[in-house]
């Protein structure tokens, strides 16, 4: 038997949270750090990664140190303005406004705010929850889980109409991508890191942790995203960050 979905109402608009800038040393690509919230039509609202940790926006330079990420980049521009509760109040929302928490991997720039929603159910890879504690960076794993029920991703899963999740590892071993259906814009498919930006296909996904598994979720986002004519937001892509519409504008 099929489990009950976990949301009762369909989504009614998409919002991109601006969660700040990053610098990759060895290109000189600077990244969007982005977090999203889908509104459904029952009231309901899901909070889609959290960002970095609040260290970062109080000194990002002692913060990449600590954590040994001043070897990958460094952080460009990031504010106590670009944590979730600043992010979600632009949009008229709070902590306790948010039903869901969906996690898309365990990456440090998705979840510095891993606990700050205690009542929201989390949603997260099996493959990465099964872990003693989040992927972080590079080996340093300082975070524990948080005391939180959890929705474990086996596979692809409907959160509720109109959307949906898909388990697509390859740039992390539980990574999510979502699929979604609004009113105006129609299909909207968010990649995450799964597809960080289009770039990374002809790199065939080099540096993943399984480039393979990558290139294959990869081509397979792709088709259910042009079988749909579904709006792309990639992960991570310079070119598309500054068009996209940031809270407390929304896609409807």
């Amino acid at each position: 038997m099929m489990p009950e979905p976990l949301l009762k109402g369909r989504p009614l608009w998409l919002a991109v949270l601006d969660y700040g800038l990053f610098r990759v040393h060895a290109n000189g690509r600077i990244i969007g750090i982005s977090g999203y919230v889908i509104r459904t039509d029952e009231g309901e609202s899901v909070l889609i990664d959290t960002g970095f940790p609040a260290k970062y926006a109080a000194d990002p330079q002692a913060a990449t140190t600590e954590d040994g990420l001043d070897s990958f980049g460094e952080v460009l521009s990031l504010t106590p303005d670009n944590l979730p509760g600043p992010q979600l109040a632009l949009l008229g929302l709070g902590p306790d406004d948010i039903d869901l928490l969906v996690t898309t991997h365990t990456h440090v720039d998705h979840i510095g705010g891993l606990a700050d929603f205690p009542r929201a159910p989390m949603v997260v890879a099996a493959a990465e929850r099964d872990l003693p504690r989040p992927l972080y960076w590079s080996g340093a794993q300082p975070m524990e889980w948080p005391d939180r029920h959890y929705v474990r991703v086996e596979g692809d899963m409907t959160l509720g109409p109109g959307l949906q999740i898909l388990l697509v590892p390859g740039h992390a071993p539980g990574q999510l991508a979502l699929l979604l259906e609004l009113p105006e814009t129609g299909p909207v498919l968010l990649t995450s890191d799964a597809i960080s930006r289009p770039s990374e296909i002809d790199e065939a996904f080099a540096g993943s942790w399984d480039a393979p598994a990558a290139c294959t979720n990869a081509a397979r986002l792709l088709d259910l995203a042009a079988a749909q004519d579904a709006f792309v937001i990639y992960g991570h892509w310079p070119e598309q960050w500054p068009l996209l519409r940031k809270a407390p504008q929304v896609y409807r």
